[in-house]
């Protein structure tokens, strides 16, 4: 369990891990503690200008800060006003980091008191700007960086690289960064930002959490050209020497941290499917692009149909894009739609793919394996008026199968066209329209757009956010599907329950979890995700869920629900400095 800053402090000591203070008289073989300026420079012991008056006497900081006490709102509302003086989100980022880097706790309260309006700034879209400019702007390295000359030294980095046993790791190879592709070591400000949101969303203290880069080489010609790249400096491995490098990480994580969860990330799409395939029965993990998404998605349907009072079994979907994330999507939804009690071919008819070549249809040339089992049957084709052999765009498509739901995860700006919205118009009363690819400007459609082609009547989602639209004198609220409304609960219902595998059946216990939360007022104003203010409330929810999941399934450990539900509050720490250092 997370330690106290009274206890963390008394650690420090016992490590030798700082500069000693004097002596208690009276006790000579207690142990100093740190002292001075040696306090101020531990990021999670620092309270900055909040030390009492009482704390600075007993710790050496007498006059090493003004006079004034203050609390930890006044630090909060300060640091507000250093950042909006602030005109570009980059420098936002920047400044969020160096904060992170001095006063760990008033950094997570920052996030935690103003999550709606710095998220974007910590993570997407912001984050994809940082990952691109990474070698350029980092201050400090935070986590641990793992490259191919370290393959027979990896448990020896992860000890290094721990606070203590960690529970949580998020592990990215850097070859796919939200929409940006292969950007080498600049990767690392993914799992830095996602564990900031797990800790703000969840609770998760920070000592339980590790990021890691397996910095693997790069094939951006860009960086490998660059002079200040900071990243290991040579072609990307592939293959086997790709394959081997992953065993030895997850080979040293069993060995290390037996019990820690996984999260694997912005893993280029077969990698990604392979290796969470590969690995989810050896070592407790997700992939939060394939499974994260598949549960916020399968989450905002759910909410989009409550209204209706419909079914998941009732919808038609059409999916643009085949990578990781259709792929999950389509997994999740499947198996809703099997629990609901529909047959395979039923299903077949109901999800229908399309990747960069169109229609994915039996016989179709070119179909990677992963992409074989969600290929639509040669047999429907005739039935939807589709003949010959292709290829079928996605306005064809969306003319032939009338779907209730579009899923853009293709990483092209604009493929959701005026004439590809107002043909869905056509044939359904309030069409449902996820344009998921990220940042800002990878998005299949602008929900203005999108609202405008469909006569006000669609209910849009987007992956990265945008402002609110008037539609007809009425404003409607663009509902961001964003994973940190699953990733966070998911991962601590996991981690407290032991489990020791996640399932599909836990993400969808997330996602009818997250439907829950939407407010008839919200589903009101068009929007089928809650506010980022509900993000505790929610992450809290979902662990309830799936520690219960983990339990009845016999995958975690045996508890009430009452005592699930006690030991999730229990775990959840709160942001705030402990009334004194000295006791």
């Amino acid at each position: 369990m997370p330690l106290d800053t009274t206890t963390l402090v008394r650690n420090y000591a016992l490590q030798g891990d700082v500069e000693d203070g004097p002596e208690c008289e009276g006790n000579r073989h207690e142990l100093a503690r740190p002292y001075g300026s040696a306090i101020m420079e531990r990021a999670r012991l620092n309270k900055d200008t909040a030390f009492t008056a009482e704390e600075r006497h007993a710790l050496g900081l007498r006059g090493l800060l003004p006079w004034r006490v203050t609390t930890i709102e006044e630090q909060v509302a300060l640091e507000l006003e250093h950042l909006r003086r602030k005109s570009d989100d980059l420098e936002k980022y920047i400044g969020l980091a160096a904060l992170h880097d001095r006063n760990e706790t008033l950094f997570y309260r920052v996030l935690l008191d103003n999550l709606e309006e710095l998220a974007p700034i910590v993570y997407t879209p912001t984050v994809g700007y940082a990952c691109r400019q990474f070698s350029h702007v980092i201050r400090r390295p935070r986590g641990l960086w793992i490259t191919p000359d370290d393959i027979d030294h990896i448990p020896e980095l992860l000890r290094n690289a721990a606070r203590g046993d960690v529970s949580l790791m998020v592990v990215t190879d850097n070859e796919r960064i939200l929409g940006l592709g292969d950007q080498g070591a600049g990767g690392m400000g993914i799992p830095i930002g996602k564990l900031a949101l797990y800790t703000v969303g969840a609770g998760i203290h920070p000592d339980w959490t590790l990021p890691v880069s397996l910095d693997c080489g790069t094939d951006n010609v860009e960086l490998l050209a660059d002079r200040g790249y900071l990243g290991y400096p040579k072609p990307r491995l592939r293959g086997q020497p790709y394959d081997r490098f992953i065993e030895a990480f997850v080979e040293a994580v069993m060995h290390v941290f037996p019990h820690a969860l996984v999260q694997w990330e912005d893993l280029k799409q077969h990698n990604a499917i392979r290796i969470l395939d590969r690995y989810r029965h050896r070592v407790t993990s997700f992939n939060d692009d394939i499974e994260g998404t598949s549960a916020v998605v399968l989450g905002g349907i759910l909410a989009a149909l409550r209204p209706r009072r419909e079914q998941v079994q009732e919808q038609r979907l059409v999916m643009l894009g085949a990578g990781a994330a259709g792929i999950g999507i389509a997994r999740l939804v499947e198996a809703a739609m099997r629990a609901e009690g529909m047959s395979g071919p039923d299903i077949r008819r109901a999800v229908i793919m399309l990747d960069s070549q169109g229609l994915i249809f039996e016989g179709r040339e070119g179909v990677e394996d992963d992409k074989r089992p969600f290929a639509l049957p040669r047999g429907e084709l005739g039935r939807l008026g589709l003949s010959g052999n292709g290829p079928f765009g996605l306005e064809t498509v969306v003319t032939a199968v009338k779907p209730t739901v579009l899923i853009g995860t293709s990483g092209t700006p604009g493929a959701f066209g005026e004439s590809v919205i107002r043909a869905m118009a056509a044939s359904c009363d309030a069409p449902v329209v996820f344009a998921l690819s990220n940042p800002t400007s990878q998005t299949e459609a602008i929900p203005a757009d999108i609202l405008a082609w469909s006569d006000g009547r669609a209910v849009v989602a987007t992956g990265s956010p945008f402002a609110p639209v008037v539609v007809k004198g009425r404003e409607q609220v663009i509902g961001q599907a964003n994973n940190v409304f699953i990733f966070p609960g998911l991962g601590l219902g996991v981690i407290l329950s032991e489990a020791r595998e996640v399932t599909l059946r836990m993400f969808t216990a997330a996602a009818r979890t997250l439907a829950d939360f939407v407010s008839p007022e919200r589903a009101a104003a068009g929007t089928i995700y809650p506010p980022m203010s509900d993000l505790r409330k929610v992450s809290r929810a979902i662990a309830i869920a799936v520690a219960r999941e983990a339990r009845d399934s016999w995958l975690g450990r045996r508890a009430s629900d009452q005592e699930l539900e006690a030991m999730i509050d229990a775990a959840m720490w709160n942001p705030d400095y402990p009334p004194s250092l000295t006791s």
